[in-house]
């Protein structure tokens, strides 16, 4: 009874939480985030990492906060810090939903949602994998519907961590031309094409990884034929 009134108790902060932070969101000052960020010296990054993940709990853009990302560190450590932060905040979310209501969810999944968790469950890291290469679902709510399933903890967040790289290397490096515009760098041009390139290839990789899918599963059709044969 406690710890189903802790749990209670838990799950009213997280969405009284989340409904402030969404009420308020459209006050949030980029410019003066990224004034308040770079004026804090070598506690900068840390700073930023802590941000981006209160932000992905929370469900408030990162997109936003990628860009801010690239404009404050540059494409380099901008990536590194976008991809921690971000990383970070899908781990907190997913441990969130897990203990709140992971146990309450799996007790009670039944018919089409019991198949679905574990379909989710076979593919593990996988389906992890494909959701961040392709994201067909909102990054900070799925974040919390895996925590309901029972993939473990240690390889959502290493797939997370690898696959998420393509999406935020392109939008971080995004930012940092957007820096680089408003500076009037001799090096926009080249940049910006950098840029286009970078998105061009991340709208690119849900096609590929769409055929990739299908030729493993052609291949997988004679194995399972005759394995029914035998």
């Amino acid at each position: 009874m406690h710890r189903t009134l802790l749990r209670a108790l838990g799950a009213l902060l997280l969405v009284g939480a989340v409904a402030t932070a969404l009420l308020y969101r459209d006050r949030l000052d980029l410019a003066a985030l990224e004034a308040w960020v770079s004026g804090a010296g070598a506690a900068a990054p840390l700073i930023f990492i802590g941000l981006y993940a209160l932000a992905t709990v929370l469900f408030l853009p990162g997109a936003v906060l990628t860009l801010a990302g690239g404009a404050l560190f540059g494409p380099l450590w901008g990536t590194f810090y976008n991809l921690i932060g971000a990383t970070l905040g899908a781990g907190l979310a997913f441990l969130i939903a897990r203990h709140l209501a992971g146990d309450w969810v799996q007790a009670r999944a039944k018919g089409l949602s019991a198949r679905l968790i574990q379909g989710v469950e076979a593919e593990g890291w996988r389906f992890v994998a494909f959701t961040r290469l392709v994201p067909l679902f909102p990054f900070n709510l799925l974040n919390y519907a895996l925590g309901l399933t029972r993939i473990r903890l240690l390889p959502y967040l290493l797939a997370t961590l690898v696959f998420m790289l393509p999406g935020a290397l392109a939008y971080t490096y995004l930012g940092f031309v957007g820096r680089e515009a408003m500076a009037g760098s001799e090096g926009l041009i080249r940049n910006g094409l950098i840029a286009l390139a970078l998105l061009a290839a991340v709208a690119f990789l849900p096609r590929l990884i769409a055929r990739l899918r299908q030729r493993q599963a052609v291949a997988d059709r004679p194995r399972a034929s005759h394995r029914g044969s035998v």
